[in-house]
Formats: structure tokens, C-alpha cells, sequence
């Protein structure tokens, strides 16, 4: 026989998880335990008949083979089972320390355990009646708070949903779900209300009450909603006497207290909002009195409460300040510079009022030339830095205000100001011991080698003694959440990078470059690799691990005069240093000082947008700002298989033509950059359709036909006989035949006026050129002889000719540049300048002309040996 069981006490996620259990498994039978919540009860009495619910006491007297538990880790004593008795667990709660190693378990962290099944019975397309799916979706909605609780996943919102399609009716679940208290409830609930007590610990109201109730028959779960949403606490605890032993009864509505984790010392569990615990006369020790268990229970919520995330973590420091006296103008232009939405007004160091963006925007539009005393909201409205996110939540509520100064409560002197973008980025938060910091922490320590990390680790200490915050930002960060990590990192600091850079320099040797105007340091290490290998105690292998410099960057904000200018860059935070980035997914930064290493700072939803593999930017003016943005954009996209966001994509084509004013080395710079990725030929391709590089110019344009040629180009190793290393002021020889690949395919014209678009050096210039005759000539080429093939091109740059071998598949071609790579352009006559002035010739353009008909007679087999060559020079200077 098999059976499914749950807990005593069975609430309709209980209930409902053994309906699935047994519909998934038709031999097992669910068999109802001793004690159910009253409207789970009232929910059997109605619809019971269509139920495959069995009493215990109907249970057949045979042995029970297998048990399946669901809601529950705790196997109740039951006749039949013994200890060969098979037991499967279904649970969404948290594995107990206990569990049996024998057991075959299915724990899942989601709202509701009848969720687990609900999933199994779609796969399996299992048919349901009404009832049974409104069952099921009470199961789901009880546990959940209808979709609203914290836990909720987004796989029990998919299983509700197809509860619903499977006619489960919301009119029946509202029903039983909170149902009203009986005489008896209400009774206890005025003595728990009687006897309860508020305990403030750590900024949160913590509610403790106890009753007597071993009289009643009834749940105190009921009980303990009513009072949490009658009472408003933080969380509460109900200690209440019933027949079974001494019940802990926990609700919390906060994040920052986890009641199951409470109960644990009691024997209890449950979720991190509602758990419960029972103390019975065999685990309930004689001395245990209910003030003993009171004080043990304040213990335990006492060091299990988190600390609350409060405005000093979240606020963005040394905030720009306006004067009422400051005039609409230069308020418009700081905001248009650094981005933020509202800024405090201040006179004599007091917060007078604040100036928002909205009304800066309408004043301008209206054209009104006034201050900001005239136009701002007054008040004085100010946090601290140790008040909660719920206090700054509730002020800006009332207050109307999106940005809200934070003052000294001693000096009152302005330390910063916390945004709703912070307030509402922080609402999510979550800790649960920090364990979205390990996983960071260690997916840093896996990708460095470990010289690497050790040289990391130094960094760190000395920013410590300095007082300066650290991070890694940017790629490095974006790549190693996509399991693709990069050795190669740049440290910003919030503080002087510069100076941490010659603290570096001091310490461990090397020479510190510095550029002031952008607050970076290059700390040269490549010389003295070997010394301070031994220092961080690196094996004698390590010493490649270590790169030949490293980058600090001061966090910096930057902003532009004008369109497609180059930024003016100046001092800021890490939050303003992430906002000035091209794309969300390249805002990520990860803190590396302290207790805080390996902490994700992610401000603009750029993991969000990584697991939605979209590239989005931050703002809609990024394009204006940046047109080279939009090359990047696509870079990414297609390099990492993502697509671009659809109103970037807007922002994209609306300012596209700001592409036209780019300089034509920052253009080619990114073309570039294109060049380097892995399939170059998809992203032109790309930019071809979005129209971006006929805004570089109007004539540029890409085909899928050229991407053969351009591979090569872009991957051909060509060695010996080609001899293209010596092509100076070409730059980077792939890249440079990339382009001219390119644009040979283009008019003559056309690939020309590009070039001086894009600002090709001379020599990139001449070889074009080149390049573009030869593909002109094509069809001449494949058919001369090799004297006249060897005019034609030895005079020109051999990059031009590695362009056509790339651009041609025609075999006589190439066989023509083989020929003359190894054979003809070495071939020279045995005759010389001293051969003919022997034979009375004077020097002149003769010279020239005989050597001339002599290389190429030899090149094209006219003459094999010296002896018929000196013939043939007497013949020639008969006729020449």
C-alpha cells in the first residue's frame, strides 16, 4: 500500500499538495491527518465527495510500502509503516538539519508546495475538474497571500494561471480564504491582545503576547493573520498553552526578520514571514516557565534580526547644492550635466526647498527667466543617515519629494541625498547571510590566476589603510556573470586613484603615469615582475599571471557642452560613475574593500537586462551625448547574442544622423574595435540594416557576399612568401587589410571619399588605391605574362595584393600572386649597369630600358641561361 500524508494542523496548501500527489500517483491514497484548519474543514464538508481524501481509520491493515509526504519533513507514527517503508518527500520549506539520508526528497524554494506538483501535473497534462483546480489554486493562493508575499516565485504566478484555464473558480477560493474568527477564536484574540507587549529591537516593533488555550479545538493560525493585520507590527510572537504542548505562533512583515530562522532553537520552522514551533511535554524541559521561554525567544529574535539597510548605505554623497538665488539657467545646465532628477536648495547651510527637473522643464519651456527661489517646492525636509528605508519611504510618500537632502544630526551640514531610484532599488534588497556577496566573491576568486588575486588582495589592503572604497567595474564584471571571465580589470576608486596608485608605487616599486584631467593612474609593474612574484609568494609558473601594468581610475562623472562633443570630466561617487556608462549591462561593479568584497552594485538594472540579453541604455539622451554608441550597441548585441532594448532601438534612429558630425578617428576606432570581435561580418551586416553606416557615410554600405574576403582578411596568418610586416604606417596588418577588403569592393569614389571620411594615415591611403586598381584590372590580370604581371605590381604596397588574394577565388589569380611571391619578383638578369658600360654604353635611360627587356625576356622564358642572354643583349643594343 502507499499513502500520502501531511501535517497535523493541515492548511490548504497541505491539503491541496496531497490532491496533486495522489492525481500524479492513482495507487497512493491521501489520507487526512487528525487535525485540520476550520475552513480547510468546511472546504472538505461541501466538496469532499469529489475527493480522493481517506480517513486513517479506513485504512486497510496491510503494510505500507511507500509514504509520500507533502508540506512537511516529519513522518508521523502510523500503523503499517515500518522501517522498509520507502519515504518521498514534496516540501517548499528549508531542508531540516535531521533529514534522514535514506529519504528521497523534492525541496524547492517557491511559494507554495502545491506548486512543485501543479508543475508535474501540467507536464504530465493530467485533466482536472473544477474543484480539484480550485483546491489546488487555494493551496496556491493560502501560502502565497493571493501572489502577494514575498516568497511568491514566478513559477507559482505560471501554475495559478494554469489553475485558471482549468476552470478553478476565484469565487469559491475567496470564500476560504480569511475567514472570520469563531466565538472561541475571538476569545483568544482578545487575551493575546490583552497580554501583548512592543518591543522595539533595532528599529522594528516587535509584538510578544501569550494565552492560555488548551480548551480550544480550534487553529491559531487564524488568530495570529488577524492580529498581525489588526496590530501592524513588524512581527509577532504568540506563546499560547493548548492541549498538544506550549505553540509558537511567528509572523513577520518584514524582510529584515526571518521568523523560521527564530524558531529553529524551538524545534520550529516554516517560512521566513510564518512559522510555528510546539513545545511538548517531551521536548519542554519542567523548568521552562513562559517568562523563561518569553526570554529566550527576545534572545533569539534578538540576534537573528538584520539590521535594517539605512540611508547612509544607500544615499549618494557630497550632493550638488543650489541657492535660491541660483538662476534657472545654470540649475537646467548642472542637471543636464550630472543627471539627477531634483536638487536641494540651501541658504545659510539650511535646506530651504528642493528644485525638480519637471519644473526646470517648464520654466524653460514657458521661458521664464526667474531664480530657483521662485520656481522650487519650499520646505525643509531632511533625513539622517541612520533612519530606516521605511521612514524614507513614508517621507517621501507625504512630502511629494523624489530626492531628499541628508543632514549631520549634529553639525546639520549636508552629506548627501537619497533618490526614489535608490529608495526603490533597495526595496528589493536582500541578504540572507550575504550569500549574493559569497557567490560574487567567489566567482572573482575562480577567474584570477592566483598571483593575480594575490596582487588584488594587496591593492585591497592598502586602499583599507587609505580609507578608500574599491571596486572592479564594467566588462570584467558583465562578462564574469556570463561565465565568460577576463583576466584583464581596471580598479576604480572612490577617493584619488592617483594617490593609491603612488601608495602602490612606494610600497612594492614601479613608475605611476598619471593623467590629471581624468583622475587615472598606470602603475607600471612589468619590471620588477620577479620581486614582487616572491613578495605575494607566487610560484616561479605564476609570474605570467601577472599583467605588465594596472589601471586606477578615480570615479568620475562626465558631461557634454554639446552634442558629440568630448566630455568634461570631474570627482564623483561609484553610483555617478556607473551612470555616465554606454549601456545598463556595463554598470555592474563589484566592491572589493573590506566585508564588502564581492559585493554587486547594480544601480540601473544592468542584471536584469543581462538575463533578459538585452543592451539598453541608461538615459535617452546616451546616443546625443555619445553617438559612437550606437556602434557599440550593435558590437554587443551581436557579440553576445543579446538584442538592443526597443527604445534604445528608437533612440538609435532618432539620432542617428549625430553620427555625420563624429570625428573620422572615433569612428574608425570603433570600427576597430569591430574588427577585433569574433564574427566582424555580423555586426556590419547589423549596422547595414539599422541605416548606421550610411550615416557614417553615404556611400558606405556592407553585402553578405564580402564576408568570405573579410574573414580571411580578418583570420589569415599569411606567412612566408608574404612579407607584409614591413608595410609601415598601415597600424595593426589585419585590421588594415579588413579595410581595404572592405572598401575595394566599393567605386573607386566611393571608397575614397570614405577614407578621408574615416581619416586613413597616407599609407593606408596609397594602399587603397592600390588595392582599388588592382580589383579594377581583375579581369587583365589573370592573363599576363608574367613579365608584364610583375610591372603591374611590383611597385605597389604588397598589402594591396594580399587584399586581392583575399577578395579572389578565381585559381589563376592565385596562382599568379604564388608565382610572383616566390618566383618573379626575385628575378633579376645576369647583366648589370658595369656589363654595359663595358661594352661602351654610355649611362643613361638605355641602361634602363635593356635591363628592362632582359628581366622580362627571362621572366617570360625567352631566355634560360647566360649565354642566350648575352645574345640577346647584343640584339638589344642593336635595336634600343
Amino acid at each position: 500500500m502507499e499513502i500520502i500524508l501531511t501535517h497535523e494542523q493541515a492548511d490548504f496548501d497541505a491539503l491541496a499538495a496531497m490532491l496533486a500527489a495522489s492525481l500524479l500517483a492513482v495507487e497512493s491514497q491521501p489520507v487526512l491527518p487528525n487535525r485540520i484548519n476550520r475552513n480547510v474543514r468546511k472546504f472538505i464538508n461541501l466538496y469532499g465527495a469529489e475527493l480522493p481524501f481517506v480517513d486513517a481509520r479506513d485504512l486497510p491493515v496491510e503494510n505500507i510500502q511507500q509514504v509520500t509526504l507533502v508540506d512537511t519533513q516529519s513522518l508521523v507514527t502510523l500503523k503499517g509503516i515500518h522501517k522498509n517503508t520507502q519515504i518521498h518527500v514534496v516540501d517548499h520549506h528549508q531542508a531540516k538539519p535531521d533529514l534522514s539520508a535514506d529519504w528521497i526528497c523534492k525541496l524547492e524554494k517557491l511559494g507554495a508546495t502545491t506548486t512543485i506538483l501543479v508543475e508535474m501535473l501540467m507536464d504530465r497534462d493530467v485533466q482536472l475538474s473544477n474543484i480539484q483546480a480550485t483546491l489546488l489554486l487555494l493551496g496556491i493562493y493560502e501560502d502565497t497571500g493571493s501572489l502577494t508575499y514575498a516568497g511568491t516565485t514566478v513559477r507559482d504566478v505560471k501554475a495559478v494561471v494554469f489553475l485558471l484555464e482549468k476552470g478553478a473558480s476565484l469565487r469559491i477560493a475567496a470564500e476560504y480564504l480569511n475567514p472570520a474568527l469563531t466565538v472561541n477564536q475571538r476569545a483568544l484574540a482578545e487575551d493575546l491582545m490583552q497580554n501583548a507587549a512592543t518591543l522595539p529591537i533595532l528599529g522594528k516593533n516587535i509584538l510578544l503576547s501569550s494565552a492560555d488555550a488548551a480548551s480550544m479545538d480550534e487553529e491559531i493560525s487564524s488568530v495570529a493573520h488577524k492580529l498581525r493585520d489588526l496590530l501592524d507590527p513588524d512581527a509577532l510572537f504568540l506563546i499560547v498553552q493548548t492541549k498538544e504542548g506550549t505553540r509558537i505562533i511567528a509572523r513577520s512583515t518584514s524582510d529584515e526578520i526571518n521568523v523560521s530562522r527564530i524558531l529553529i532553537p524551538f524545534g520550529g520552522g516554516g517560512h521566513e514571514r510564518a512559522a510555528s514551533a510546539l513545545l511538548t511535554r517531551s521536548n519542554l524541559a519542567h523548568e521552562n516557565t513562559l517568562q523563561e521561554i518569553t526570554n529566550k525567544l527576545t534572545e533569539e529574535i534578538k540576534k537573528n534580526i538584520r539590521p535594517p539597510l539605512t540611508v547612509h548605505k544607500i544615499m549618494s554623497k557630497k550632493p550638488l547644492l543650489l541657492t535660491p538665488e541660483t538662476t534657472i539657467a545654470e540649475a537646467d545646465l548642472l542637471m543636464q550635466r550630472y543627471g539627477y532628477e531634483g536638487y536641494p536648495v540651501v541658504q545659510e547651510d539650511k535646506v530651504v526647498g528642493l528644485l525638480t527637473r519637471r519644473a526646470v522643464d517648464r520654466a524653460r519651456n514657458h521661458k521664464l527667466k526667474i531664480s530657483v527661489g521662485s520656481l522650487m517646492e519650499s520646505g525643509s525636509y531632511s533625513l539622517s543617515p541612520n533612519q530606516s528605508l521605511d521612514q524614507v519611504q513614508e517621507m517621501m510618500a507625504s512630502t511629494g519629494w523624489g530626492q531628499i537632502p541628508v543632514l549631520d544630526p549634529e553639525t546639520n551640514k549636508i552629506l548627501g541625498i537619497v533618490t526614489r531610484t535608490d529608495l526603490l532599488k533597495n526595496l528589493t534588497y536582500k541578504d540572507s547571510n550575504n550569500l549574493s556577496a559569497v557567490k560574487y566573491a567567489d566567482l572573482i576568486e575562480k577567474a584570477l590566476p592566483a598571483c593575480r588575486l594575490a596582487l588584488l588582495r594587496q591593492i585591497i589592503e592598502l586602499s583599507q589603510q587609505d580609507r578608500q572604497a574599491l571596486y572592479i567595474v564594467g566588462g570584467f564584471v558583465r562578462d564574469l556573470l556570463l561565465n565568460i571571465p577576463s583576466q584583464d580589470f581596471d580598479i576604480v576608486v572612490e577617493g584619488d586613484a592617483i594617490r593609491l596608485a603612488r601608495l602602490l608605487s612606494e610600497k612594492f616599486g614601479g613608475k605611476v603615469t598619471v593623467h590629471r584631467r581624468f583622475g587615472t593612474a598606470k602603475w607600471q609593474i612589468k619590471d620588477f615582475h620577479a620581486s614582487l612574484k616572491t613578495y605575494l609568494g607566487c610560484t616561479p609558473d605564476d609570474s605570467s599571471d601577472l599583467p605588465e601594468a594596472l589601471d586606477l581610475i578615480s570615479a568620475r562623472t562626465e558631461f557634454y557642452d554639446h552634442p558629440t562633443a568630448l566630455p568634461i570630466v570631474v570627482n564623483s561617487s561609484i553610483k555617478q560613475d556607473l551612470h555616465r556608462r554606454d549601456f545598463t549591462i556595463n554598470t555592474l561593479a563589484l566592491r572589493l574593500d573590506g566585508s564588502h568584497f564581492g559585493e554587486l552594485q547594480d544601480y540601473w538594472g544592468g542584471l536584469d537586462d543581462l538575463k533578459k540579453k538585452q543592451v539598453k541604455v541608461l538615459h535617452s539622451l546616451s546616443f546625443v551625448d555619445d553617438p559612437t554608441r550606437m556602434l557599440r550597441a550593435v558590437r554587443f548585441e551581436q557579440r553576445f547574442g543579446f538584442n538592443i532594448e526597443v527604445r534604445t532601438l528608437q533612440l538609435m534612429q532618432e539620432a542617428r544622423e549625430n553620427l555625420k558630425q563624429i570625428s573620422g578617428d572615433r569612428i574608425r576606432h570603433e570600427f576597430n574595435l569591430i574588427f577585433l570581435e569574433a564574427d566582424a561580418c555580423k555586426v556590419l551586416k547589423r549596422l547595414m540594416e539599422l541605416n548606421l553606416l550610411t550615416a557614417v557615410h553615404p556611400t558606405l554600405e556592407w553585402k553578405e557576399d564580402w564576408s568570405v574576403a573579410l574573414q580571411k582578411a580578418l583570420t589569415g596568418s599569411p606567412a612566408i612568401p608574404w612579407n607584409l610586416t614591413t608595410q609601415a604606417g598601415l597600424g595593426d596588418l589585419k585590421i588594415a587589410s579588413a579595410y581595404l577588403v572592405w572598401l575595394s569592393n566599393l567605386s573607386v569614389e566611393s571608397a575614397l571619399a570614405i577614407a578621408n571620411r574615416l581619416h586613413f594615415s597616407n599609407p593606408m591611403v596609397a594602399s587603397l588605391k592600390a588595392s582599388l586598381s588592382l580589383v579594377k584590372n581583375i579581369d587583365d590580370l589573370g592573363s599576363m605574362p608574367p613579365s608584364q604581371f610583375t610591372e603591374s605590381v611590383q611597385n605597389l604596397p604588397e598589402i594591396a595584393l594580399y587584399t586581392l588574394d583575399c577578395l579572389q577565388e578565381n585559381q589563376l589569380i592565385k596562382q599568379q600572386i604564388h608565382n610572383y611571391l616566390t618566383t618573379w619578383r626575385g628575378v633579376e638578369p645576369f647583366t648589370t649597369g658595369e656589363t654595359l658600360k663595358a661594352k661602351g654604353i654610355p649611362p643613361g635611360p638605355r641602361y634602363t630600358a635593356i635591363l628592362k627587356e632582359l628581366k622580362h625576356a627571362k621572366l617570360d622564358g625567352k631566355i634560360s641561361s647566360q649565354q642566350q642572354e648575352l645574345i640577346y643583349l647584343d640584339q638589344l643594343i642593336q635595336e634600343l
